[in-house]
Parts: structure tokens; sequence; C-alpha cells
């Protein structure tokens, strides 16, 4: 996380946003700025605004008020999509969808789609439909789905809920080459590695930014 005042611009920042339901605000004048090529955790306990603060970031909520400032293509991988368990949505599907309005060969596409699949450590379940996945499994396959993006900034919530010891360190892994990339990362989590492996880390509390 950068001051607003940085003299490198950021590929993402936020300035004063609120955000509330009804007439209650649960994020309350929230400023940050992240910059290409680095990893921000986004720290603090349940319900203290992380998720929503990542939502805006991505523009799936609108502020209340404030704003936010995108340059450069952006990709989310939400936690736990309410997907129907009978829905015929295979691994490789559900990566492919992050390949959907890039004007790539289908050859390209196709080993895009399963080098993503192999980093993840999904290679020989692409087959597998989503309804059949473990919740880590299906972390996994969505994490799939957004680093095949290669977009310039990715967001992610909890993509380590529900994984073992060595997928959280794969994934930790994955986030930090998607930064040496120059990609400009921002993760919701709770774990604590992921936290101490963060270039930057933005811990919040009842919504607002602390420490």
């Amino acid at each position: 996380m950068l001051p607003l005042d940085q003299t490198e611009s950021p590929s993402l920042s936020a300035h004063d946003l609120c955000f509330g339901y009804d007439s209650r605000d649960v994020i309350h004048e929230v400023s940050a700025a992240f910059r290409a090529g680095t990893v921000t955790a986004v720290a603090g306990p349940n319900g203290s605004g992380k998720s929503t603060f990542v939502e805006l970031l991505a523009g799936v909520r609108s502020p209340r008020r404030g704003s936010v400032a995108r340059h450069g293509r952006l990709a989310l991988v939400v936690q736990r999509p309410s997907t129907p368990e009978a829905l015929p949505v295979t691994v490789h599907d559900v990566a492919a969808i992050g390949t959907w309005g890039r004007r790539i060969r289908w050859a390209d596409r196709q080993n895009a789609i399963a080098r993503a699949i192999d980093r993840v450590g999904m290679a020989g379940l692409e087959r597998r439909t989503f309804g059949e996945l473990s919740g880590g499994q299906r972390q996994r396959a969505l994490l799939a789905q957004g680093i095949v993006q290669r977009a310039e900034i990715l967001l992610l919530d909890e993509p380590a809920a529900g994984l073992d010891a060595t997928s959280r360190q794969r994934t930790r892994e994955i986030l930090a080459e998607e930064a040496d990339r120059g990609a400009t990362i921002v993760c919701v989590t709770h774990d604590e590695e992921s936290i101490a492996a963060a270039d930057h880390v933005l811990r919040f509390e009842d919504g607002r930014i602390v420490g």
C-alpha cells in the first residue's frame, strides 16, 4: 500500500470510500493506493469490511461516497460462489471463463487454460465437475480462472480458504509469481503465513484501516 501523495502513480487506488447497507455504513472513509509488482494482504477480523472493500475496488459494489481508480484490466477471484451443485461445469470450464473476451487463437487459449490448471495443482481433474470438488479444490479452480486472465490487477477474497498447508504455500508462490510479472495483487486473507509473506498489509477493524 502507498500513501496517496506518492509520486509514482498507483495502478489501483481508493479515495475516501464509504459504503453501507440501508442507513448503516460498514466502510468509513477508506483511502489506499496499490502499485504494480506488489502483493498486499487485507487482514482483520470477520465482519471488519475486508471483502466489501475488495468488492468496491473491483467495481462489484458502488460506494456511497468516494471513488476508485483502476489502470489496467482487473480480475476478481471470489470465495465460494453460489453455483448449483447439479450444474455440469467442469474445472476446465471454470478456468476457461477467465479467457472470455480475450482475442487469442483457440490453441493459445487451450494452452493458457492447461497451464493455469497445472499451476494450481489441478492437472488430471480437468473434467471433474465443480459439484464433485472439495471446497479447497473449488478455490484452486477459481484461482486458475483468475490467473489465466493475466490481468494487470488481481483481487482475491480468501483464496486459501479450505486449502491444506501445501496448497496454501503454492497459492502464496503463485501470487508472488503474478506480482513478479508486474501485476498488482490485493488479497483478503486470514492466513498468517500469507500475511507475513505479503509486501504490504492493510488491516481493517470496524470498516476502517488501523495500524
